[in-house]
């Protein structure tokens, strides 16, 4: 399986009592679809997971496979601290619908190279394709390229690497190192470069705020049209921005009922964003609407 182009990472709204808004996720998940997306990435850090229970991750998934209706691929996301959690989250989605799973090295624990592979070997034999998630910050595993090659060449169901260390360097230390493996974005404020060095897709949160934006950032690229791809880029680039940050969903959320699509509100332990937060937040979607310089 691979996963070429945009996959936004997909909010999950909550309704006024906490629960999961199965109504507004599915029109997000409509209005992206029509944007030209790729894919769709549920249950990571831009959905809450952490936040959710194991039957409302279910919803958020079987909702999105019955917007996607095969017609683009969903990846679930399975990060947990063990292997037999990563792998009871995978069955749900399985059984959910997802196509493929998405996972980050064991949380809560800084696992050593042979535990990160035993980690991802023991994830993969759910059986479905598996998409290898570097982002040293929320994982505190920094995997670079000898590693992931090495992951790639002993677990038998990788497919893709989301590369979000903010390195634009490690797509190529990636494909140089000859892995069998599809190799994506994950983070929002270098996609430009991380297309331009070799990556194939990319893994957004900016894509649930502004997916047309993103989709024309793709296919200028595709198209060799570097100048058109940069002048996009220029306007995507501020509120891409805050994706490298802690309070990412709480920014995207935001911007999300911004532009009109259901954001709303966070869980705990995330709060609102403040008065000056929401002022930087205006100011990149007036950067993004051409309004401001």
């Amino acid at each position: 399986m691979r996963f070429p182009g945009i996959l936004p990472a997909v909010t999950t709204p909550f309704d006024a009592d906490d629960r999961i808004d199965v109504a507004a996720l599915h029109s997000n998940l409509e209005a992206l679809l029509e944007a030209g997306v790729h894919g769709f990435v549920a249950c990571g850090t831009m959905g809450e997971a952490g936040s959710m229970t194991a039957e409302e991750r279910r919803t958020v998934i079987a909702t999105v496979a019955e917007a996607a209706a095969g017609r683009v691929p969903v990846i679930a996301g399975v990060s947990s601290g063990s292997a037999q959690a990563s792998l009871a989250y995978a069955a749900d989605a399985a059984a959910a619908g997802a196509d493929a799973i998405m996972c980050l090295p064991p949380l809560g624990y800084r696992a050593d190279d042979d535990e990160v592979v035993a980690f991802f070997a023991a994830v993969a034999s759910c059986g479905l394709p598996l998409m290898v998630y570097n982002n040293p910050e929320a994982s505190g595993v920094d995997m670079r390229a000898g590693l992931i090659a090495r992951i790639c060449e002993e677990v038998e169901g990788v497919a893709a690497i989301k590369e979000c260390s903010g390195d634009a360097r490690r797509i190529p230390a990636l494909l140089h190192a000859g892995i069998d493996a599809e190799v994506l974005v994950g983070g929002d404020d270098w996609a430009l470069e991380g297309f331009s060095a070799g990556a194939t897709g990319w893994v957004t949160g900016v894509g649930v705020v502004a997916p047309r934006e993103t989709v024309e950032l793709y296919d200028r690229i595709q198209a060799g049209d570097l100048d058109g791809a940069r002048a996009v880029y220029r306007r995507i680039l501020p509120i891409a921005r805050f994706d490298m940050t802690p309070k990412l969903v709480q920014y995207f959320k935001a911007g999300q009922d911004a532009v009109g699509f259901a954001g709303g509100a966070t869980r705990p332990p995330r709060l609102p964003l403040t008065a000056a937060e929401q002022a930087a937040l205006q100011d990149a979607l007036a950067v993004l609407r051409g309004v401001a310089a």
